[in-house]
């Protein structure tokens, strides 16, 4: 299949002042097109540059461009952190199964969209591979479409497809993925994992992210049979449990027999296990995050983490007091949908203080601090210690649960300082 392709900096020279752009997230964050636009900085004022996550560099996010570009992001990434005080970024909070809407409905009018695809096929069509999250709205409604085109970008099954006709430019590339490599469970993480694997029952769903805590949980359901993959994001732990036929979709009611997500991140091994595999499926987050879809999965798990809980059950997930430090993301889609699923349990995971010893079980969530799910979404919090079950519990006695699976050096003193307040 022949396209005509431009260079980086040929493409880009589409973008004009005052333009705002999706660019596609996580790990198909595409770097030719990034490094050209921050290149015309000098050129171009007030851009805003919408996305989630993003991995690799975001050099336009750097505040000696600021009256060149201002990020929004809609999930706050480590490489676009520091924008919220330095004053050239700010978030947009929304549920990663709304983030569509925004474009679809033009709250959110975009100009140009940046996008990172496979090599088209024979008959023209590319795979958006790794990330197809809102890029599928993105391109629908922006006005300009720029393609990285890369042959190391999984071709992916599912609704990530779209035909060369809909790119206005294409750029060729040949670049690795970044990769997030998984790290050994610590042993409070893996004390974690068992507990939470102790609440997963044989043909359940599940949804899980990226990290030490999921891979810790996934390490123990070596076990487990019929498992089905209903989530927005997933990395290397699920692939032997699919290949060894503990995860299977056969009980799942959304796509049955199929792993379903809106993105992923992980190794080369996973990049390549994903390529040309119908068993993978990638859809966008208003389908893999509706509510009415998660429900109709039977046993559906969702697992979460927090960067505190107090001891009524809220959960903050987003920001540490004041201070925005991710996003809500895909947690109350989730939360919400295995709440409502036939013997579905929505798990907090975390554990029960951070590096510097600071308990994450508060009596209080800090001043300021965002709640991400609220106490009457909340069912299952999960420490090192053990599982509080809050469900259908009374105040004092969803604090006395929570206490309980406090670390030992802090429980007296949030129980007292809870009290206290009353």
């Amino acid at each position: 299949m022949m396209f005509k392709t431009v260079t980086a900096e040929e493409a880009l020279k589409v973008v004009k002042s005052n333009d705002r752009i999706y660019i596609q997230a996580a790990a198909a964050a595409p770097q030719a097109l990034i490094k050209a636009l921050s290149a015309r900085h000098e050129e171009l004022r007030n851009v805003e540059i919408c996305h989630l996550h993003t991995e690799g560099e975001a050099p336009y996010a750097n505040p000696e461009m600021k009256d060149s570009f201002h990020v929004n992001s809609f999930f706050i990434g480590k490489n676009v952190r520091h924008t919220l005080k330095a004053g050239n970024g700010s978030y947009t909070p929304v549920f990663l199964s709304e983030l569509p809407r925004l474009f679809q409905q033009r709250i959110l009018e975009l100009d140009v969209v940046l996008i990172h695809v496979s090599v088209p096929d024979r008959h023209g069509y590319c795979s958006l591979g790794v990330s197809v999250e809102a890029t599928l709205a993105a391109i629908d409604n922006a006005k300009i479409v720029i393609a990285q085109v890369n042959p190391q970008m999984p071709r992916t099954h599912g609704a990530g497809i779209i035909h060369h006709t809909e790119i206005d430019y294409f750029v060729e590339s040949n670049e690795k993925l970044p990769s997030h490599e998984m790290a050994e469970p610590s042993e409070i993480e893996s004390k974690i994992g068992n507990y939470v694997a102790g609440l997963i029952e044989d043909r359940s769903t599940l949804q899980m992210g990226i990290g030490s805590i999921p891979n810790a949980v996934l390490t123990r359901l070596t076990n487990h049979k019929d498992l089905g993959l209903h989530t927005e994001m997933f990395s290397d732990g699920v692939i032997d449990l699919i290949l060894n036929d503990v995860i299977n979709g056969n009980y799942k009611k959304i796509n049955r027999g199929r792993a379903l997500s809106a993105f992923l991140m992980g190794s080369k091994r996973l990049y390549d296990y994903v390529d040309d595999n119908p068993f993978v499926e990638m859809r966008a987050s208003n389908y893999t995050n509706n509510v009415g879809y998660i429900k109709q999965n039977p046993k559906m798990i969702a697992i979460n983490s927090a960067i505190e809980v107090d001891v009524t059950g809220q959960v903050c997930a987003d920001s540490i007091g004041s201070s925005m430090y991710s996003g809500v993301g895909g947690q109350m889609d989730f939360i919400r949908g295995a709440s409502l699923s036939e013997g579905g349990k929505a798990i907090i995971a975390l554990p029960s203080v951070t590096k510097k010893g600071i308990s994450r079980i508060v009596p209080t969530l800090k001043p300021g601090a965002g709640v991400v799910t609220t106490r009457a979404h909340v069912h299952y919090v999960v420490t090192e210690y053990g599982v509080a079950n809050l469900y259908g519990k009374t105040i004092k006695n969803r604090v006395k649960a929570l206490v309980e699976i406090a670390h030992p050096d802090h429980r007296e003193s949030i129980e007292k300082a809870y009290f206290e307040m009353l």
